[in-house]
């Protein structure tokens, strides 16, 4: 397996555009060179077969959707309440609004993995993974609220991103805008665990 890191990466972002745009059954190695703008069978250099495609896919779709830590590290400079809550989960809108490739290849690899054993192990951990690690740097910062509210919030946010990155339209007859449903989130899985004034 080639080993060029920059070559890796730039066919990795082009297989994540194809998956995105084209769905699995359009996830070929012929593919991924073209998007990526490189001789055909260049991909097959650097992936060992569809599986470990798919898994290298499943890291770099995870790297892209990853916060900015220089914007965290501002956002974490305001006070543990549920204001702080609230930039947190427009911050994450923001950026699968910002990536909206990585973030519909990511619904592929789910769909994918209900077919794909492995995948399916590889995701269902990493995925685990880093629930608990939401979960961990909640309390770890001292936010409000408790774990089980941080899984319902994540689950909320889940279920805005699926309609609002697939099908907007479904939001936009809901009552409030995306940002109102975000604070409605956040106030209703916390508010009554957090004390009046930090509201």
């Amino acid at each position: 397996m080639r080993q060029n890191t920059e070559r890796r990466t730039a066919l990795l972002d082009a297989a994540i555009e194809v998956l995105a745009r084209e769905g699995s059954r359009g996830l070929t190695l012929r593919a991924v060179d073209k998007e990526a703008g490189v001789p055909t069978g260049t991909a097959s250099n650097y992936f060992a077969n569809r599986d470990d495609m798919l898994t290298q896919i499943m890291r770099r779709t995870r790297e892209r959707l990853t916060p900015d830590e220089a914007a965290h590290a501002d956002l974490l400079k305001a006070p543990r309440d549920l204001a702080l809550e609230r930039e947190f989960m427009r911050d994450l809108v923001a950026r699968m609004r910002a990536d909206r490739s990585g973030y519909l290849a990511m619904l592929e690899l789910r769909l994918e993995a209900t077919r794909r054993p492995g995948l399916r192990d590889e995701l269902t951990g990493f995925l685990r993974d880093e629930l608990q690690g939401v979960i961990a740097f909640h309390r770890d910062i001292g936010m409000p609220g408790d774990d089980a509210g941080v899984a319902l919030l994540y689950l909320a946010m889940s279920g805005l991103l699926l309609d609002e990155m697939t099908l907007p339209g479904v939001l936009a007859a809901a009552p409030h805008d995306v940002d109102g449903l975000v604070r409605a989130a956040v106030s209703r899985v916390f508010g009554d665990s957090v004390p009046p004034d930090a509201r």
